[in-house]
């Protein structure tokens, strides 16, 4: 589970909560007044997140214009067009 904490930490343990969202990967939530208010990652954990949403919603584009289309390639035509884009 997440650590939660409240807003405060943030000035005044600064260091330990940076050194906890680098040394474990994960998120620390932080409430103001007893509710959510923010959260709290490193910029490697930041940018994973970024890629893989970035991924998940192409993934999500692929599979609705496979829907829309009965066109299908196989694993050499795909291959094949990959080398040309690339030059090789």
């Amino acid at each position: 589970m997440n650590p939660i904490r409240p807003v405060s930490d943030l000035r005044n343990h600064f260091a330990e909560i940076s050194k906890e969202v680098h040394e474990t990967r994960q998120p620390v939530f932080l409430t103001k007044n007893g509710y959510g208010d923010m959260v709290v990652l490193s910029m490697e954990a930041y940018e994973n997140l970024l890629l893989e949403s970035e991924i998940y919603t192409k993934l999500q584009g692929a599979e609705r214009e496979a829907k829309a289309t009965q066109q299908r390639f196989t694993s050499r035509e795909v291959l094949q067009a990959v080398e040309e884009a690339i030059g090789e």
